[in-house]
């Protein structure tokens, strides 16, 4: 086979308004039928993933908190890659009146256009952490942590190389890991910036879109003496 897994971000891609559709959980398990491997990347936290999608089991790997935290579903491990924002950090937000604000084990969050305060803290405080929008999210991580970094740390568990990998967004903070992939396909309801660096636009928007992929993967294994098709 060319390709031999399928890296997919959550929300607004396998998922739409927060749920995916059981369609899109069959195309998966066909998919992992064949061998191939199911890594899900996302923004949210490992408990509030698994709390609205049970499903997420079937995956090989799961990677929350944008890149910051590592879970293996079929043996139960869960590493967290990074270290976690200083408490002054968090306690300046508070101060500053930043709401709504979140924490996971590494990530901080909160939403536009609280982006700027968060910036302006992080610099008066000289921190080496980085802002990540997603859609009108913003997460705080270390400046060395992202998806692709995340998707990383995967593929070494799983001892897969980056470019056997098709990889599947919508948002700002999917470009580094499409970029990491043999392979990136951003869905129809992609943002713009996203699509014009993708290799590939799905026709069909979300969950519609990730089943595109997998229809086609099985169907052809978009074959190495081929292009994949366009």
């Amino acid at each position: 086979m060319r390709f031999l897994a399928l890296a997919t971000d959550y929300d607004g891609t396998l998922a739409t308004d927060g749920a995916v559709d059981p369609q899109t959980v069959t195309a998966l398990r066909r998919l992992a039928a064949t061998g191939r491997k199911l890594i899900l990347v996302t923004g949210r936290q490992l408990n509030d993933l698994l709390r609205v999608f049970p499903d997420g089991r079937l995956f090989d790997a799961i990677v929350a908190e944008n890149g910051a935290v590592l879970h293996q579903p079929g043996n139960g491990d869960t590493r967290v890659l990074a270290p976690p924002p200083p408490a002054h950090f968090v306690e300046t937000l508070q101060r500053r009146r930043v709401e709504p604000l979140w924490r996971g084990q590494v990530v901080v969050a909160t939403v536009q256009p609280n982006d700027t305060v968060v910036m302006d803290v992080i610099r008066e405080l000289g921190l080496d952490l980085r802002v990540i929008l997603n859609k009108g999210s913003v997460m705080v991580l270390p400046a060395s942590v992202d998806k692709a970094t995340g998707l990383r740390a995967a593929l070494d568990e799983l001892a897969l190389d980056p470019e056997r990998v098709v990889a599947i967004g919508d948002a700002e903070n999917d470009q580094a890991f499409l970029a990491t992939s043999g392979y990136g396909v951003a869905v129809a309801n992609a943002l713009d910036t996203l699509k014009a660096t993708a290799k590939r636009v799905t026709r069909g928007e979300a969950g519609a879109g990730v089943r595109e992929i997998i229809d086609s993967l099985i169907s052809d294994d978009w074959r190495r003496d081929e292009p994949p098709p366009k």
